[in-house]
């Protein structure tokens, strides 16, 4: 019952953001065609195909195409970061677990907040100052650069990879959910779209889509949240009265219960939430797309603002269903009230949309959660894509000798094959089990990309040799562990029992990671690591002031 209802709420988690046990959307029904949804995505999709086009004639350098040119405002790029981390998913996948489990539903919303802290306060300007296209720049700054940016691109493309394969299987799922679309014809479609955002408009496309998805996003939810506690008179104790009455579990709704009662899990999962956030590659992109310091530690405050409240009205549409949706016989299969949801487990919401806003709305709501795939699936193209052109390319095989247009070309390229990839991944695993793959892309985040990242800014002692074996072992222990675990070696591979007890490893493999890496960097007694150290200092300075930090380009 446990791992089901977790399930439920993340199924499709992504930049958002969750990690689930197996079987979110198994099952999916085909709804009849949603013509007003489709007609709604297709203005969409018309009006950012637009903003490509003018963001195309804008981006001119390689700074243009991965940063925007460092002219996003904080504001701006508070609103493209929350959009990133505000999937369709959230909206669907965790007010359906309030919905399913009241507060124990709340407390897993929550956990998906702070994280926000830890970068706002260890690590934005950091970044800021640090970097300029891409995480590993910071973590190649003074180690070697073609080991580390080895190393940092294939931990940015192993989580890349695994969250577009979430991501395309979602899209498929969710579009015969809500437009009654054949599966193959959502991937290719969001694909294709993917594709041209990335190849045409770079970063300045990908963050105004993701700006207009995220104020779609707010705006759809708060209106929706607004009709539906009307229906309450604005009262709190009338909306938690009545959804206790409502509810088959009655009080029990309003206080923690059994959803994560196995603590390693508990811890692990958080572990996983807390760290993998700082992890993810297309968040740390958006960080260079900011003129300094100042507005990169602005956007991470607006972004936490608007993810914050938007969690807060995803509570109250989590509680308000439980009470229009979960006692109208319309929206359950056979009439049966308690029984089956008619399109699945994830449909509560789009259920109140209809409730209470009729066709046109719960049409307006499905065009926004496929909206937001395609900007989410946009961003980690643009990640995977600067990883290969940026660090493998022209930084590793070039040896920093490529010309911008060479580097632009590849990244192109680049982006052409990611997009390719992921359609072909998403018509592969369609009947698979994808759920273990979310908890697999925070785990790498966490295991990987950022111990590397937090000690390369923090620690003096962190040598070449200490990061590629802190990783390599966090990344084997990401994986390995996942895949012995009972979400995969007995639901997917058929095991009668699982090697490893938990479906979340990053308590066991981030551990692993972070004292391998101590490890292997304190038996360094190289020039090289002498060199490594001292080279510190200077760092430091430029991680504190900004001094010799990459400017904006444009504005």
């Amino acid at each position: 019952m446990k791992r089901s209802l977790i399930a439920l709420s993340a199924g499709l988690l992504i930049a958002g953001l969750a990690i689930a046990a197996p079987g979110a959307l198994d099952g999916v029904q085909k709804q009849p065609l949603n013509v007003s949804a489709i007609a709604m995505f297709m203005v969409f999709v018309i009006a950012t195909l637009g903003i490509t086009k003018w963001a195309a004639g804008r981006t001119k350098s390689t700074a243009d195409f991965y940063t925007a040119g460092g002219g996003i405002t904080g504001f701006q790029n508070g609103l493209a970061i929350a959009g990133d981390y505000m999937s369709a998913a959230t909206l669907l996948g965790l007010t359906s677990l309030v919905y399913a489990k009241g507060f124990d539903g709340f407390i897993y919303t929550v956990s998906f907040f702070i994280g926000w802290p830890i970068i706002l306060f260890l690590m934005a300007e950091r970044l800021r100052n640090l970097g300029k296209f891409t995480f590993a720049d910071i973590a190649s700054y003074r180690l070697d650069q073609s080991r580390i940016r080895t190393f940092a691109a294939f931990g940015s493309l192993t989580v890349v990879c695994f969250y577009l394969i979430v991501q395309m299987v979602g899209a498929g799922q969710l579009i015969q959910l809500l437009f009654g679309l054949e599966y193959n014809m959502a991937v290719v479609c969001v694909g294709i779209l993917m594709m041209v955002y990335v190849t045409f408009g770079g970063m300045v496309a990908t963050t105004w889509v993701q700006i207009i998805k995220a104020c779609l996003l707010l705006g759809g939810g708060t209106v929706l949240m607004l009709l539906a506690f009307s229906q309450f008179g604005f009262s709190f104790e009338n909306l938690f009265g009545q959804a206790v009455a409502a509810h088959k579990a009655g009080i029990k709704i309003m206080a923690p219960g059994s959803l994560m009662a196995d603590p390693i899990s508990a811890v692990s999962l958080s572990f996983a939430l807390l760290f993998g956030t700082a992890g993810l590659p297309h968040i740390m992109m958006r960080f260079f797309t900011v003129p300094n310091a100042k507005e990169a530690r602005k956007s991470v405050f607006y972004a936490t603002g608007f993810i914050g409240f938007f969690f807060l009205v995803v509570i109250i549409l989590g509680i308000s269903a439980i009470v229009i949706v979960g006692q109208n016989p319309a929206f359950f299969e056979g009439g049966q009230v308690g029984g089956k949801l008619i399109g699945g487990g994830n449909m509560p919401v789009m259920h109140l949309a209809k409730a209470v806003g009729g066709d046109i709305f719960l049409g307006f709501l499905s065009a926004v959660a496929f909206a937001t795939i395609l900007a989410v699936v946009s961003g980690l193209a643009l990640a995977g894509a600067s990883a290969i052109a940026h660090d493998l390319y022209a930084r590793v095989i070039k040896k920093g000798e490529a010309t911008s247009a060479q580097e632009m070309k590849v990244t192109k390229i680049a982006s052409v094959g990611i997009g390719l990839t992921a359609i072909a991944l998403g018509i592969l695993f369609k009947d698979q089990n994808i759920a273990f793959l979310v908890a697999l892309t925070f785990g790498v985040a966490a295991s990987v990309n950022f111990p590397v990242l937090i000690l390369s800014m923090y620690w003096k002692g962190l040598t070449t040799r200490g990061a590629l074996w802190g990783g390599i072992a966090g990344l084997v222990s990401a994986v390995g562990l996942v895949i012995l675990s009972p979400a995969v070696w007995v639901k997917v591979l058929g095991n009668a029992q699982a090697v490893f007890p938990y479906d979340h490893p990053a308590i066991i493999s981030m551990t692993l990671a972070f004292v391998v890496t101590w490890l292997g960097s304190v038996t360094d007694k190289s020039a090289r690591a002498a060199k490594e150290a001292d080279a510190f200092e200077e760092q430091y300075i430029r991680a504190q002031t900004g001094l010799g930090a990459a400017g904006a380009h444009a504005h």
